[in-house]
């Protein structure tokens, strides 16, 4: 039995560091970096786990980048089983204030980028007839946040869009969901609490910030035959900070 290629963006820190992480070498794992220092953070981390896999330069932002990356997989022919769009940024400022390209650049990282890679990826999991998509969203879109109406407007794009995949895919037994993390403790997460942790912590029922594992093992847990009848589902891990 051939391995499972499971391909994960912004794989070098973080959430997406600790996905990667989470797989083990049953898997041909392949992780995206934005800068050659993450490549090779990548590289290192694959090798130190004794996993079989690669790692490219991709920038969701960049239209010719992701078209980039979707030609060397071709050319290697490595097509993507698993596909976990974790890769994300943030440009924050209140909307009286927000520039365009603060607005243009979220959205075209979370929303417009998933959409190309996705679309570039689908065609061979429908010939194949299995295939996972898992795109990580943010307790954002459904709590909002002050300051990010750009980051929660592209997160709820995405877990409109998956819910829509879920319906188009399902049928050629392609699952599509969306895990939500709530504040975890990342660097991308860091500006926002420095000096803030104890507030921030007083308003999540179970206290405390989340761990990057925790919301690994979620996706992981999706990516596995055991989810093979979840599909169009947002599972949000937050401490209860949003509790539908």
């Amino acid at each position: 039995m051939s391995k499972k290629t499971v391909l994960i963006t912004g794989a070098s820190r973080g959430i997406g560091k600790a996905i990667l992480e989470s797989f083990n070498d049953d898997y041909f794992i392949v992780g995206t970096g934005t800068s050659e220092s993450s490549i090779k953070s990548i590289l290192d981390n694959i090798k130190s786990l004794d996993f079989n896999g690669d790692a490219f330069k991709l920038d969701l932002g960049d239209r010719s980048s992701i078209k980039e990356l979707t030609t060397t997989l071709e050319s290697k022919q490595i097509y993507p089983d698993i596909l976990i769009n974790n890769a994300g940024i943030t440009r924050d400022n209140i909307m009286l204030r927000m520039q365009e390209d603060e607005w243009d650049n979220v959205i075209d990282v979370h929303l417009n980028g998933q959409y190309l890679l996705i679309k570039s990826f689908i065609k061979k999991m429908v010939k194949n007839r299995w295939g996972r998509i898992i795109n990580i969203s943010s307790t954002s879109a459904v709590l909002g946040n002050k300051g990010q109406a750009n980051y929660a407007a592209a997160k709820a794009g995405i877990e409109a869009m998956s819910r829509s995949l879920a319906r188009e895919l399902g049928s050629r037994n392609i699952n599509v969901n969306c895990v939500a993390p709530g504040f975890i403790e990342t660097d991308m997460t860091k500006e926002i609490s420095e000096g803030n942790e104890d507030l921030l912590a007083s308003q999540i029922p179970l206290g405390r910030l989340g761990k990057p594992d925790e919301i690994a093992e979620v996706v992981g847990f999706l990516a596995s035959d055991q989810a093979n009848y979840i599909t169009g589902q947002t599972i949000h891990v937050n401490g209860g900070m949003f509790m539908s």
